[in-house]
């Protein structure tokens, strides 16, 4: 009921900001829609308990849309006060731009959601990304690392659109894949079929999986079971050794950062993944889903770390908020003698909506500096 009340209030504020500047057809239209949405959002955010499957998922869906139209609504509005202020302050005459602006706001939100809607249609790119490692031996050089993150299997997130990704990252011929968490939102009993394609993954040295956030959430002791099934590695603060023409390369994984809050076993701790690796490996690669494990990392000597967890912000705004949570949004960082790697995501959360901030599948080159 509380986030029912919470809805109505913040789509109460966006229409007395808006409604009053605009003529009556477009007024009615959004005020409509307005209505709708103050619903409809918080519904799709706990569609099953009002419908069990397929309808549940179908109300997620509309109301998952609904919301992230509503986010760009809610804060282009507050952007237009903030002009409306501040031609107030200057004394300029803002009749004419009060009317024209509360017109382009509702326009704009739409565009940005139609076009954040196609952009999560399409199945994500593949970015290339050379990680320059000091003192890399030879027969390292040119070692790859498929990542994939952040899949969120859901409501509009299916088997199918797996598949297509499987695929691709089958096409790279990689030696490893890095699956780095968060790769469902739901039970094993609703979503088991779904995830299951990623039993096709294809490398050289195998899959490996660490768990992000959204597994605790979603049930995470079935969700393990499940990964392992599909033969899917799980590193749980520990680590593999792969070796090639007699030098070893250390892969190491550590559970989610906020891990212990939901299973005290599972806390993280990068230190405790490297726990018998042999000290002459010639690189250290660690997976950790959300970046703010990158300062342990560093301590506890790796090289690099692969994460995912922040999805680049996802979309306008949010790109810009991820920092108070993380030390890093997407793309390759330094962080003493650790490179950290952040992936945007191969999936999304919530709001079918993408813009500014692609999806993608990464593929990590380790060459020596």
């Amino acid at each position: 009921m509380r986030l029912f009340i919470l809805s109505a209030l913040v789509h109460l504020l966006v229409a007395l900001r808006l409604l009053p500047d605009l003529q009556m057809p477009p007024a009615i239209a959004l005020a409509a829609w307005l209505a709708v949405s103050a619903v409809l959002a918080p519904m799709g955010m706990m569609a099953r308990r009002f419908a069990r499957p397929p309808r549940s998922d179908w109300l997620a869906a509309a109301g998952l849309f609904a919301l992230g139209l509503f986010s760009s609504l809610f804060v282009l509005t507050l952007g237009r006060d903030l002009l409306l202020l501040a031609v107030f302050l200057l004394g300029v005459p803002a009749a004419t731009l009060a009317e024209a602006s509360a017109r382009w706001v509702p326009l704009v939100a739409i565009g940005l959601s139609a076009l954040g809607l196609l952009n999560t249609r399409r199945l994500a790119r593949v970015k290339e990304v050379v990680v320059p490692i000091e003192g890399l031996p030879a027969a390292l050089h040119g070692f790859t690392i498929a990542q994939i993150t952040d899949l969120h299997v859901g409501p509009t997130i299916r088997g199918r659109h797996i598949r297509r990704i499987v695929e691709r990252v089958n096409a790279l011929d990689v030696d490893l894949v890095a699956i780095t968490g968060d790769i469902v939102d739901g039970p094993v009993s609703e979503l088991g079929p779904h995830v299951a394609p990623l039993a096709g993954l294809q490398s050289r040295h195998g899959s490996f999986f660490v768990t992000g956030n959204h597994e605790y959430y979603a049930g995470h002791v079935a969700w393990l079971a499940e990964v392992r099934r599909l033969g899917i590695r799980v590193l749980l603060n520990e680590h593999v050794v792969i070796e090639r023409e007699g030098q070893r390369l250390v892969v190491a994984g550590v559970a989610d950062y906020m891990a212990h809050h939901f299973e005290p076993s599972h806390r993280s701790d990068p230190h405790a993944a490297l726990r018998g690796a042999p000290a002459d490996a010639a690189a250290r690669v660690l997976l950790a889903h959300q970046p703010r494990s990158s300062a342990a990392a560093e301590r506890a000597g790796f090289d690099l770390q692969i994460s995912g967890h922040t999805h680049g912000g996802q979309f306008f705004p949010w790109i810009f908020f991820v920092r108070l949570q993380q030390p890093f949004t997407a793309g390759l960082h330094r962080l003493g003698r650790l490179w950290v790697y952040v992936s945007r995501g191969t999936g999304y959360w919530g709001p079918p909506k993408r813009v500014a901030a692609p999806s993608e599948i990464t593929r990590l080159r380790l060459v020596t500096a």
